[in-house]
This record gives C-alpha cells, sequence and structure tokens, in this order.
C-alpha cells in the first residue's frame, strides 16, 4: 500500500476509536467509487466518522438532515426568479459537494429519498429539466437508526441496492470508549486540527491504479458463485442483483490495494462480501421465525463455496 494511503488510514484510526474495521471499509467503498449505509445507534461517531474522511481528503463536505417534511429540491437545489435581474437562476442544493452525509435517511418518505437515486447512480443531478454533473469525487453516507421504528420510512430494495456497502457502527471497547471520553473531556479532541492527507487529483490517481489491480478468472468465478449462491439458498427469499457482483469485485479491488497487492484473493472476497450483501438480501420467513440473522446467513452461505487454489 502506498505511503500516502498508509499514514492515511493510521491518522484516521487515531482520531476515530474503536472503528478500525469500518473506516478500512468506507475507505475502500470511497475507493471503488461506490456509496455507503451506516446503521448505528445514536451517539455512537458516524457523523464525525464522516467528517473526518472528507478533512482528511481535503474535500467539500455537507451534511442534510433527513426530515419528513424534507424536500427533494432542499437536496437538489432549484429555480428561483430573480426581480431585480428579471431572470431565472438555479440555486444549487447541498448535494453539490465531495463527501455528503445523508443523516436519518429513513426519517423522509421515498419520494425525498429518490432525489438521490440519479445522483447515485449517474453523479449528476435535473432541476427543472436541466441536467448538472456532480464532482467527479462524489460519495454519499447515508445513516439509520436501527432502534427506532416511529416515523420512518424504510428504504426501499431498489435504492438500497445503490449501496456499495452497509457498515454496523457497534459500541468501542471499555478502553477504547475511556479513551474517546478522556479526549473530550481534556478538550484535547478538535476536529478542525485534522489537516488533508490527501487531496483531489492524488485521490483521483491512486483510484485509477485501483482499476488495474488484477482480478484472476478462478477469483471471479468464485465471487459469482457466492452471488448466485444466494439466489439458490432456500433461507434467502429474495437473491443479490448483478449490482451486488460488480459491488464486490470493486471493493476486493481496493481492499487488496490497501493491503498492498496489485491482485485479488478470495480472502479479499469474503473480507467484502457480508457489507455488500447484507442489505440486498431478503431472508426466507420462517429463517426469521427461527432468529436467524442475515449475516449468519451469509456467512454460512460464503462457507460453503470451494475456495479456488
Amino acid at each position: 500500500m502506498k505511503t500516502e494511503l498508509t499514514s492515511f488510514l493510521d491518522k484516521y484510526e487515531e482520531r476515530i476509536l474503536g472503528q478500525s474495521l469500518n473506516l478500512k471499509l468506507l475507505l475502500s467503498a470511497i475507493l471503488a467509487g461506490g456509496h455507503v449505509l451506516l446503521e448505528g445507534v445514536p451517539g455512537t461517531g458516524k457523523t464525525q466518522m464522516v467528517r473526518t474522511l472528507a478533512n482528511l481528503l481535503g474535500g467539500t463536505f455537507n451534511r442534510i438532515q433527513f426530515t419528513p417534511d424534507l424536500l427533494p429540491s432542499d437536496i437538489t437545489g432549484s429555480t428561483i426568479y430573480n426581480m431585480k435581474e428579471g431572470t431565472f437562476q438555479t440555486m444549487k442544493g447541498p448535494i453539490f459537494t465531495n463527501i455528503l452525509l445523508a443523516d436519518e435517511i429513513n426519517r423522509t418518505p421515498a419520494k425525498t429519498q429518490a432525489a438521490l437515486l440519479e445522483a447515485m447512480e449517474e453523479k449528476q443531478v435535473t432541476i427543472q429539466g436541466e441536467t448538472y454533473p456532480l464532482p467527479e469525487v462524489f460519495f454519499v453516507v447515508a445513516t439509520q437508526n436501527p432502534i427506532e421504528f416511529e416515523g420512518t420510512y424504510p428504504l426501499p430494495e431498489a435504492q438500497q441496492d445503490r449501496f456499495l456497502f452497509k457498515l454496523r457502527i457497534e459500541f468501542p471497547s471499555f478502553e477504547e470508549e475511556k479513551n474517546i471520553l478522556k479526549q473530550v473531556i481534556e478538550n484535547s479532541f478538535d476536529e478542525k486540527l485534522v489537516a488533508a492527507i490527501l487531496d483531489m487529483d492524488e485521490f483521483l490517481r491512486i483510484r485509477r491504479e485501483i482499476e488495474k489491480v488484477t482480478v484472476s478468472e478462478n477469483v471471479l468465478d468464485y465471487m459469482m458463485k457466492i452471488v448466485r449462491k444466494t439466489r439458490e439458498a432456500e433461507a434467502i427469499r429474495f437473491g443479490a442483483s448483478t449490482r451486488a457482483g460488480i459491488s464486490i469485485g470493486k471493493a476486493a479491488q481496493a481492499w487488496a490495494y490497501l493491503s498492498g497487492r496489485d491482485y485479488v484473493t478470495p480472502d479479499d472476497i469474503k473480507m467484502v462480501s457480508k457489507p455488500a450483501l447484507r442489505h440486498r438480501i431478503q431472508l426466507s420467513p420462517y429463517v426469521e421465525l427461527e432468529g436467524a440473522t442475515v449475516d449468519q446467513i451469509i456467512e454460512e452461505l460464503v462457507g460453503s463455496v470451494p475456495v479456488p487454489r
């Protein structure tokens, strides 16, 4: 792995304690050109995690608090009439940024959620019939609270499929949480002290290098067998789409690069399969009644596919 990315990860882990694996997966996702759905209870540092990523990348950052009365135009922007000049002007919304935090995305209705679809898939936004390109580096991180159901609107399957990963943010260990409290109480944590380690040009250069990471025929077959197995397993009601296979492949390339290799191994596929699949499959009702979780089923499914030599 390049020195810049090593320094990046070290600094990232120094600022966000207790989430090493999720930080590396989050970095893998943006390097792969995908988007991430973060799930975790309030107060576990989700916003700080995303804001610090933007600071370290030297990119622009916007946060949108999703609410039931949020309108699509509040995200994308709108056209207004300038009475002084007698012309219509386009006011671009907060979506025009490098890193967008869609906070509590499941608190807004499907119509407003859908305002993100074109942007996430095509990196462009249409305002009053006019199409505007988004920055080349455009990364959406959406958060949702798993324990709060009142006043929420679950994300449609089609929109969940647009996210490369779904990451679960767990509570840190005792010592890690103690260190977090110590930093805050002693006022030794200041996000303004986070200096950029990469710039956008360097980041795009690294992304182009990742596209050259080799995926052998055997590893490609292994990856496809995992995806197709989700459509055949009795425990799964709806399996993963072709987009899921693409997501696993691109994420595995980024993970391999971060691990210092220019080729993908079966272990890379295993590492990214769970976060890439957990939001894309639905369990059969009888499996849910038995108390099985999506992660357990994915682990069993991946373990049942022979690893290529």
